[in-house]
């Protein structure tokens, strides 16, 4: 079957689930998202409202960040929570499944990376109203999974991405790996981890986040995984060449004092905001190399050599503050 064709057949299945919500309403088309990280993302319209679809692509099996129906049962779990997320409204586990969740307006800006307009006040308050989001997220029950991340766990997966990079993409990069992993933390209890927490990833309507969104990669673990992540793009010197100087914006001290609210802090965080940094390093300079071998061509990506540097020297640097 044609791709087209399959995308005709996902149509069919969603209207007809759809119409069943809004009898006598009429139902759209299907129509491409862009933005979408993984599977097929679209929206469509059924009466006055709108949804996001989110379907396994034609002939992939539904694992990993193909998995839909995972990101559906992690919203579900979050429904009503603390956490702002969409509202799932319809779940089709037939091949190639799919599922319909809210359509959320709001704008989805990484203030040092994305080009944008926003004023820098506005992107401040953004930034400090995110941390209590993230903290409220490690707080939450998580729904049922064998998954655990441990920092043990995240650094091997990240070595083995690092050492797929030539190493001329890469350097000082083994010093830091083998640093690391003479160095790794004991686990602390497992929280929920969204995997990809920041700004980015969240729909913001004025200075309120909306909904977090792009859960393909949600997890059980250390939240500490989740926490330095979302640190990294506090600040735009910690991406040379691509970062955006905005007056005004909360370092990583404040943010960690937005998202910590008086509690101590965590033990061993310089490690895995140095794990953070391997793991930027590691995804830049795959696609670097992706680029560069003709997978991928995207010279954009010519860029990236000094913040891949710039991200493995300041994890080596922060390793080094540790007794």
């Amino acid at each position: 079957m044609s791709t087209t064709t399959e995308v005709a057949e996902l149509g069919r299945r969603v209207r007809e689930r759809l119409a069943e919500r809004h009898p006598g309403a009429p139902v759209g088309d299907l129509r491409t998202l862009p933005g979408g990280h993984s599977g097929l993302t679209y929206s469509i319209a059924a009466g006055p409202a709108s949804y996001v679809i989110k379907a396994v692509p034609p002939g992939r099996r539904p694992v990993g960040r193909n998995d839909v129906l995972r990101q559906a049962r992690v919203l579900r779990a979050l429904a009503g929570s603390a956490v702002p997320v969409p509202g799932v409204m319809a779940v089709d586990e037939r091949e190639p499944a799919w599922f319909a969740m809210e359509f959320v307006d709001g704008e989805a800006i990484e203030p040092v990376l994305d080009e944008h307009r926003l004023d820098p006040g506005l992107c401040r308050t953004r930034m400090l109203a995110l941390a209590p989001v993230l903290r409220e997220l490690h707080a939450t029950p998580t729904p049922e999974t064998s998954e655990r991340l441990d920092p043990a766990g995240e650094l091997g997966r990240w070595s083995r991405t690092m050492r797929a990079v030539p190493p001329e993409l890469r350097p000082g990069s083994e010093d830091l790996l083998h640093t690391l992993a003479a160095r790794v933390p004991d686990s602390v209890p497992a929280t929920l981890t969204h995997g990809d927490f920041r700004l980015g990833n969240v729909l913001c309507q004025g200075v309120r986040p909306a909904a977090v969104v792009d859960w393909e990669i949600w997890g059980y673990g250390d939240p500490r995984i989740d926490l330095a992540w979302f640190l990294l793009f506090a600040d735009h010197r910690n991406f040379p060449e691509l970062g955006r100087g905005i007056p005004g914006l909360p370092g990583e001290a404040e943010l960690l004092a937005a998202y910590l609210d008086g509690r101590p802090a965590p033990a061993d965080l310089d490690w895995f905001r140095a794990l953070a940094r391997t793991k930027m390093a590691s995804i830049m300079g795959h696609n670097l190399r992706r680029h560069r071998e003709g997978t991928h061509h995207d010279p954009d990506q010519e860029r990236l050599p000094p913040t891949i540097a710039a991200m493995i020297r300041t994890a080596r640097d922060l390793l080094a503050r540790r007794p």
